[in-house]
Order: C-alpha cells, then sequence, then structure tokens
C-alpha cells in the first residue's frame, strides 16, 4: 500500500490502539507490524479468522497469557557454543508454561473452528522442557543446588570451607590486640578472598598477604596467614562450582537449540492468538464489527465512525466518563454511481469523511474490525491513495498547488479498477474558473478508469457533475445556519453549499450589503442552484426509500447472525455436555475432581450412575454428590 496514504490515514494510531489491547509483548510486537494486504484470499481468510476467533472467546472467555514473555531473541542465541544465562532460562521457563495454558484454551472441543483448530496445532508441547528447566533454575533465575550431584557437593564443601573460615576470622576479631591494628573490627573481600582491613602504620604487625591498599593509602588488605589455606581451597571450589554451571547451562542451551524451531513457531503462533484477542477487545471498546468482503467493486458503509477520531475523545472524557459520541456517516460507492462529489462549506467535515473512508479500507484489508455496523461491505482494493490539502487552508502557494497537482495527476494516472481514491479541496489553490476546468477533466478521468472515488471541493462550478454524469453523484455534509456549526451529517443524492453569504448575515452582515451581495452572484451559479432545488425533493424520496431498504436488510442480517450465533452456542453446550458425559462414564476411584459446591478438589470414591451421584474424598470428609457437581480438570 502507498505509503504516504498510510501516513496521511494515520494508520499507525491504529496499530498502537491495537497494541495496547494485546496482552504480552509478543502481540504488542505482531500488532505494531500490522499491514494491510491487496490479496483477496489473505484478506478474507483474516476476516474470517477473527470472526471465527471472537465466537471461540464468547464460548470460552479470554484465552491466559500470564508468564509470557517476548523470549524469542534468547531462544535466537541458544546456539553451542553459547550458552543462556540462569535468569534467561527463567523467562523461557514461565513463558513455555504459559504457553502450554493457551495450548490447552484452543484445545477445547472445537468442531467447526478450523482456524482455531489450526491455531491449537501450532502449538507445541513443551511441558518436559519447561520442567527441566525448572529443576535446574529457580524463578529467580539462581542454579538449583539439586541440578546436579556434583554441584550440591561442591556448594556444601563451599559452605563448610565458609563456616572454618569465619570461624577464623571470628577468632581474630575477638583479640583486642588484632582489633586495635584495624581501621574497623570486621571483615570483608578482595575478589573471593576474605581479608581484613589493617591501617596502613600497622604494616608487618598482622602476618599475612597484603591483597591491595585503599584509594586513600591509609587501609591496607590483609589476608591473616592462617586463612590462607582455606581461602585457597574456597577460591578452587568456587571455580569448580562455576565450572559445573556452565556445563549445566551449556546442557540446557543445547536442550533449547535442538527445540529451537518449534519453539520459536509455537511463539509466532502465541502471537497471533495475542493479536486475534486484541482485535476482540478492540471491537468491544469502539463496537465494531468485522466487514464483508465482496468481489462486486462495492463499497457500503453503514453509520462509520472514525476510530482515532473515537479514541480522542475517550482521553479527552478520561477512565469511567462518557465521551462525546462521533457522528455516523453512511456512503456508499461502486452500486449506483462510482465517484461521489462532496461540496459545502470549509471545516464542514468533508476531509474528516473521506478520511473516515479510507481509514476504514486500510483496517478492513488488515484483516480488522472496523467501526461500522455489521452488514457493512467492502472489496479488497489493489490500491488507496489519498491528496490531502494542507489544514484546509484557503490559500495555498504556487509551489505548494504544484505538489498537489503533480501527486493529483500521478494517482489519476494509476487509478483503475480495484483502486480507491480520495481527493480533498480538488481544484483549490488557483483562480477558480480554471480549478473546476481542471478538477472536472480529473473527474472524467476518474470515471473512465473504473475506480472509486470521493472528491471534496468547495467549488460550486464541480456541483453539475453529479447530475450530468452517469456514474457520479453528490453529497453534503450538512452545516446547521442557526448555530454556525457543522452536523458532520451526510446526505447522498445532493451538493453542498457554502453558506458563505448565509454566515456571513448571521455574523451580523448589514442586510443591504447582504442584498448586494446576492445581486452580485453570476447567473450560472443562480441558475445552477434553482435547478438543483427543483430535483432534491425527489432525490431525497429515494435515497430515504434507498435507507429504508438497506435498514431492512441490515435487520434481516441482524436477526439471520443472532440466529447463527445462537446455533453455534447451542452447538458447543451440546459439545460439552457430551464430553462432560463421556467423562463421567469413565470416572474410576482415585480420579481426581473438583466439587463446585465445596469449591474444593478432591479424589472418586466410588460413582453410582443409577442414582446419578458420586462419593467424592474431599481429604477432612467423604460426601455424596450429585454428577452435575463435579468439574474435571483440563487433560
Amino acid at each position: 500500500m502507498d505509503k504516504h496514504t498510510i501516513e496521511k490515514l494515520e494508520f499507525d494510531r491504529i496499530r498502537h490502539l491495537l497494541a495496547a489491547e494485546a496482552q504480552c509483548a509478543l502481540g504488542k510486537s505482531l500488532a505494531n507490524r500490522v499491514q494491510p494486504s491487496r490479496r483477496h484470499t489473505q484478506v478474507t481468510m483474516w476476516i474470517d479468522q477473527a470472526r471465527q476467533f471472537s465466537d471461540w472467546v464468547t464460548l470460552h472467555g479470554m484465552p491466559p497469557f500470564g508468564g509470557i514473555h517476548d523470549v524469542r531473541a534468547q531462544v535466537r542465541r541458544a546456539v553451542p557454543p553459547a550458552k543462556l544465562e540462569p535468569e534467561e532460562f527463567a523467562g523461557l521457563a514461565a513463558t513455555l508454561t504459559g504457553v502450554d495454558l493457551v495450548r490447552l484454551y484452543l484445545q477445547q472441543p472445537r468442531d467447526g473452528y478450523e482456524h482455531v483448530s489450526k491455531l491449537g496445532e501450532r502449538l507445541g508441547d513443551f511441558r518436559a522442557i519447561a520442567a527441566r528447566i525448572n529443576q535446574t533454575i529457580d524463578p529467580r533465575g539462581k542454579v538449583r543446588d539439586e541440578a546436579s550431584e556434583r554441584l550440591l557437593r561442591l556448594r556444601r564443601e563451599i559452605e563448610e570451607v565458609g563456616r572454618q573460615t569465619r570461624t577464623v576470622f571470628d577468632r581474630l576479631l575477638k583479640q583486642p590486640s588484632v582489633v586495635r591494628l584495624l581501621q574497623y573490627a570486621n571483615t570483608t573481600f578482595h575478589a573471593d578472598r576474605q581479608v581484613l582491613p589493617l591501617k596502613a602504620d600497622q604494616r608487618g604487625r598482622l602476618p599475612g598477604i597484603v591483597h591491595r591498599t585503599s584509594d586513600s593509602g591509609q587501609t591496607l588488605f590483609v589476608e591473616p596467614a592462617e586463612a590462607v589455606e582455606l581461602n585457597n581451597t574456597r577460591v578452587n571450589l568456587l571455580q569448580s562450582e562455576q565450572e559445573e554451571i556452565n556445563r549445566i547451562l551449556w546442557d540446557l542451551t543445547h536442550l533449547v537449540h535442538l527445540n529451537q524451531k518449534e519453539i520459536l513457531r509455537t511463539l509466532e503462533t502465541v502471537a497471533l492468538v495475542d493479536l486475534l484477542a486484541a482485535k476482540v477487545k478492540l471491537a468491544k471498546r469502539f463496537d465494531m464489527h468485522l466487514p464483508e468482503i465482496n468481489t462486486e467493486q462495492r463499497l457500503l458503509l453503514r453509520r462509520a465512525r472514525n476510530p482515532i477520531l473515537a479514541a480522542t475523545f475517550e482521553e479527552e472524557a478520561g477512565p469511567g466518563k462518557p465521551a462525546r459520541e462521533v457522528v455516523p456517516i453512511d456512503v456508499r460507492l461502486g452500486d449506483d454511481f462510482d465517484v461521489m462529489m462532496m461540496t459545502g462549506p470549509n471545516t464542514g467535515g468533508k476531509t474528516a469523511a473521506i478520511k473516515t473512508v479510507g481509514l476504514l479500507a486500510l483496517m478492513a484489508q488488515s484483516g480488522l474490525p472496523i467501526p461500522a455496523d455489521a452488514g457493512s461491505s467492502l472489496p479488497v482494493f489493489q490500491g488507496i491513495w489519498i491528496d490531502v490539502g494542507d489544514e484546509q487552508s484557503l490559500e495555498q502557494s504556487l509551489s505548494t498547488f504544484s505538489a498537489h497537482l503533480a501527486r493529483i495527476l500521478d494517482i489519476v494516472h494509476r487509478a483503475g479498477k480495484s483502486t480507491l481514491v480520495l481527493f480533498d479541496e480538488l481544484g483549490a489553490g488557483t483562480d477558480p474558473d480554471e480549478g473546476a476546468a481542471i478538477g472536472r477533466s480529473i473527474v472524467e478521468q476518474l470515471l473512465a478508469s473504473g475506480c472509486l472515488a470521493m472528491v471534496t471541493t468547495h467549488l460550486g462550478a464541480l456541483k453539475a457533475l453529479g447530475f450530468e454524469m452517469k456514474r457520479a453523484d453528490n453529497a453534503a455534509v450538512q452545516f446547521n445556519i442557526e448555530t454556525l456549526e457543522p452536523t458532520f451529517k451526510l446526505r447522498i443524492g445532493e451538493p453542498g453549499n457554502s453558506n458563505a453569504i448565509a454566515i456571513a448575515s448571521r455574523l451580523g452582515m448589514p442586510k443591504k450589503m447582504v442584498f448586494a451581495a446576492r445581486r452580485h452572484l453570476s447567473s450560472g451559479p443562480r441558475a445552477l442552484n434553482r435547478a438543483i432545488a427543483g430535483t432534491l425533493r425527489g432525490r431525497r424520496d429515494a435515497e430515504r426509500a434507498r435507507r429504508d431498504a438497506e435498514q431492512a436488510r441490515a435487520e434481516s442480517a441482524r436477526a439471520t447472525l443472532a440466529a447463527l450465533d445462537r446455533v453455534k452456542a447451542l452447538e458447543a453446550e451440546h459439545q460439552a455436555y457430551a464430553a462432560w458425559v463421556q467423562r463421567v462414564v469413565r470416572l474410576q476411584p482415585g480420579d481426581v475432581v473438583h466439587v463446585k459446591t465445596f469449591d474444593k478438589p478432591g479424589r472418586i470414591v466410588r460413582v453410582r450412575l443409577e442414582k446419578q451421584q458420586a462419593t467424592v474424598d474431599l481429604g477432612s470428609l467423604e460426601v455424596d454428590v450429585p454428577l452435575t457437581e463435579l468439574v474435571f480438570p483440563s487433560k
């Protein structure tokens, strides 16, 4: 997709919103790399996958991601002779344990959920590796004493030598004749050797080895002669301990290396599961729905809202407070017309409308839900291009005009079937007559190319195009003359007015000047406005009938979807019940179950199917409970 378009439509904001809903670093990383695709099969697969996962979440709740970290860099570095550090293994073990919970979550009965099944099949079972690491490394990232027999023996010897060394130093520190020689009555370490802080002017008074002098030169750090052999033994043992630790870490690293490919594939799958869960959460947060993807080059958006604007309103309101609502718009292209000409006053919401349509198209082609009602449908565009004016400035420099015109001409050259073109303020920045002429020729070329397009302009002369050209139509973002504010509601089938004279009147322009301004209007615009007014009633009636038909179709579609959801829910309940029955009839004494009434685990003593009852040992007592009270642990 065109980078300029992605930047202008602020698609990166959508990535950030999506990443904020992800639960672990794996999903956040993937969310920040989401890109729209131009492949129809890819987009439809993404949409089907997201829809199916949303249904799965409805039945089973959100997936668990506790303990999962992004350890892919560590796994990739697990290539002998390199070795991972204990802290890295602790994080890996926690992640593999968390991954197993996701695997169990996806292994519930899943008939009719082929996408969920594929995700579950791509998750490896690494319980044995996690157990091996946990037996060797504790959660704080320390190598356990029991990691090997040799390590256990060495650490016991180190502890014994340390005890003997402490005894020697404790005895020395209890002798007044020794304490008088010291800067302070305590021991310290030089490297791995225990030493005493001797006053510099007492050099030679304490038999032993001087290892170093303090920065001030006032203290000598002396290893007493009677502790030298013990320190030597301790240093040698510590070296042997480190060699054994290195050997253990190399073995674990080799184990990870042997499973490196499978672990990385599993982590990528967990990232995808987290991304799908983030889509579900984002959809709930902004009332989004997954769109239908069509092959008819037809765009239909019902009650479309700009998610960036919705997020901005949410931030302004603050946590837990109701946010301002984004005014929705209904947009269609490719049905009875291909090019929409949007006219009306500046700051009336025209730019926001085309940005909303472009952004939702990018989101749909990224497999994301969109803030529009169910039944909204889009094609897969091979190109989406936009040219937006500079902050809706009324005056543009020649260089700015040239730059925009160059981009517009480049877009027109590339436009064709399966492309979406969005032009803002076409014809602005030059003489109105010449701007209108250029705009007309550009619209003619867009129609000839077969693309879908939305074009905004404040040039009244371009209003006629919606009446003159077969596959073009007008639209207006309504403006409230009384409040001098845009309503942001889009009305298809009629052009907008600049309302400049009406606005001037509301702002206090004398009536005499208002009448004069109206007289000064050229006959062309007045005639056009009269012709438009004559057709408006018929157009409004037609649009009202179309909206009513669309609403009826949408309600029918919603009812159908609700029925399908209920059927799926009933099927899932039936499958869960059938699985529960299978577990019940196979119960044996000693099997672990959970009793709902007592909220405690227990073990089966006996089962009486004819009475629909089981006796369960809860540890402190045996109880008879109905079979319906039994909950089985995940396999």
